[in-house]
């Protein structure tokens, strides 16, 4: 398995060079204690914890696996003991609010270091991930009551929380949700349904779980606008807060799973159990999606992991294995054949996980900027504000969760390929990164749900108002850098490209009113063609910085040139798969529906 090394010198260049933290910390009233030297220990400390702790649970977790006995979930050997120094080390807390405990620092902070957990071993930091989607429902949408209660306990990692949404007869069509929340007359509900696929649902982690379930009351009106959001704790809590008997929520068995074998997937009965309303009856999905696109956040994260760890493994392979000479002429005459690394196609596949890796991580951090503001907007009891930063997150979201994801996989199978036959093999470590890989493109919602939910909800019905929001930000780094001659070739793609986006989605948008399938068979196309350019918008980014830097700095800058020349190799070999896409998403959906059922 590779050895997970923190990529801090790209992170670094991100948050100093390209997106300036700082001064966009200074703007937030949660950074007023991120100053520079602050950050730089919290990454130090957190890479050291993932490389030292975790990497090297990531292998012996898949082989060992949960184990599942009388209705208890044991983790891996090792893994509770890893969890316990995240608890002592306070990392749970790092963003949360420091009246419930936490440190109160900036919500990005966390996602930096959500990324490194989730690369070093995605499995396990599952569990606190969950913990953090319930946290930020309960601070966003519960009572006073119901975070002075839960939430201290859970910013310590004390407790921990998970998300109960799908059930056997239904996935993604939450409207037939028939889980039951019936009042009880004392200010609780009893919760009666049976829960699946529930990330976290049991562990030994912790002393307490709270879920996050979503259910109907009996009056409630059919569909999604008669759902309702309850918090069901494992242990009811005594007098003092502390935990006391137990409640009627069990799991009753977990899933074999392809991959993630040390994250507990669990089917979870809820036998009466008791609940507390979270917000109002029947809004339960307005306030799920806060922990539904808490956790689209954390997916997009595993994608941008699957490309990092696929090339920190692949890369120290293709130097050191041998194999045939290059075609250009011997490069090691004094080795029996020349390295990996000096084949084109090699390098391609090297080259893509890489470009795909950096450049994910630099739209996750732009996203996690806007939430940094979104929360403050918050705080600050500015709801208009909080709105409009919710609506430009909402747009980008569906596109890191899909796009990243499906970005992730390819370059965990590219891995697989720059193997070889050692690829399959176990040991090596690479087929469990694309067994793991796989399921970031299913849950949370399948790549084509996300692309109904971009073009259909935030773009079209949506009148273009985000969509335009975002491509302004691209025009505006067009205009401003049209006559600068080192990037001239990146921003007359960039430029091509955003017109072609807006044109296509106009069109569709015309095609939609003949015919309504048009938007759902344009819509994963329009999606990876969505994210190609977005993708190449921050490379251009990126390129922009790296040459500003690469003029300041005396010397030979190898980092600074090999971020330029990704970043050429995106523009030239990647973005132009994009094209294929527009292709695809402009024929609309007769040749899709032509056939009848009878004759698959």
């Amino acid at each position: 398995m590779p050895a997970y090394s923190a990529p801090l010198t790209d992170v670094q260049f991100l948050i100093d060079d390209v997106f300036d933290f700082q001064k966009h910390y200074q703007s937030i009233s949660s950074g007023e204690q991120a100053s520079k030297e602050t950050v730089f220990a919290i990454l130090e400390h957190c890479a050291k914890f993932c490389e030292s702790e975790l990497s090297p649970l990531n292998q012996t977790g898949d082989l060992e696996g949960c184990s599942f006995k009388d209705r208890e979930v044991k983790t891996p050997k090792g893994w509770k003991e890893a969890y316990q120094q995240y608890v002592n080390d306070g990392w749970q807390g790092l963003s949360a609010p420091e009246e419930f405990g936490g440190q109160g620092l900036p919500l990005s902070l966390g996602v930096i270091k959500s990324e490194m957990i989730g690369t070093a071993n995605w499995s396990w930091g599952m569990y606190p991930g969950l913990s953090q989607g319930a946290m930020n429902t309960i601070l966003l949408h519960g009572s006073d009551q119901q975070k002075k209660d839960y939430l201290p306990a859970m910013v310590e990692g004390r407790w921990a929380g998970t998300m109960c949404l799908t059930e056997p007869q239904c996935g993604t069509d939450l409207g037939q949700v028939k889980t039951r929340a019936v009042d009880d007359g004392c200010g609780g509900y009893d919760i009666t349904g049976t829960k699946i696929f529930i990330s976290s649902g049991e562990h030994d982690f912790t002393e307490n779980i709270i879920h996050i379930v979503l259910a109907r009351t009996p009056d409630a009106p059919n569909g999604t606008k008669g759902i309702s959001l309850f918090l069901v704790p494992k242990f009811h809590l005594g007098d003092q807060g502390q935990v006391a008997e137990r409640n009627a929520v069990y799991c009753d068995s977990i899933e074999e799973k392809m991959g993630i074998h040390g994250s507990s997937t669990c089917v979870m009965n809820f036998d009466g159990a008791k609940g507390y309303l979270i917000g109002d009856i029947n809004q339960g999905l307005h306030c799920m999606f806060t922990f539904m696109n808490t956790a689209r956040i954390g997916t997009s994260i595993q994608g941008i992991g699957s490309s990092e760890l696929a090339y920190q493994g692949s890369l120290p392979y293709a130097k050191d294995r041998m194999s045939m000479r290059a075609l250009s002429g011997t490069k090691q005459p004094n080795k029996v054949a020349d390295s990996l690394i000096v084949h084109p196609d090699v390098r391609r596949m090297l080259l893509t996980q890489k470009a795909f890796a950096e450049g994910g991580r630099a739209m996750l951090y732009h996203a996690a900027m806007i939430a940094d503001k979104m929360m403050d907007a918050h705080d600050k009891g500015d709801m208009e504000t909080y709105e409009e930063f919710d609506d430009e997150l909402g747009f980008l979201t569906p596109i890191l969760k899909a796009f990243l994801t499906e970005t992730g996989y390819e370059s965990a199978n590219l891995g697989m390929q720059i193997f070889g036959g050692h690829g399959f093999i176990k040991e090596w470590g690479m087929e469990q990164i694309v067994r793991d890989a796989r399921i970031s493109t299913l849950y949370e919602g399948t790549t084509g749900v996300q692309a109904l939910d971009l073009l259909g909800r935030k773009v079209l019905l949506g009148k273009l108002k985000t969509f335009d929001g975002f491509t302004k930000q691209i025009k505006h780094f067009v205009k401003t850098h049209r006559n600068t001659k080192e990037m001239k070739p990146m921003i007359k793609q960039l430029k091509r490209h955003l017109r072609q986006w807006k044109f296509s989605t106009i069109r569709i948008a015309l095609m939609a009113k003949k015919d309504r399938d048009a938007i759902g068979g344009a819509s994963v196309d329009y999606l990876m063609f969505s994210g190609y350019v977005a993708m190449a918008f921050f490379w251009a980014k990126m390129a922009d910085s790296a040459y500003t830097q690469h003029k300041n700095e005396q010397g030979v800058t190898p980092f600074y040139l090999s971020k330029i020349q990704t970043a050429e190799f995106y523009f030239e070999r990647l973005l132009p798969k994009a094209q294929s896409h527009k292709t695809l998403m402009l024929k609309g959906a007769k040749g899709l529906m032509n056939m009848d059922e009878s004759q698959f």
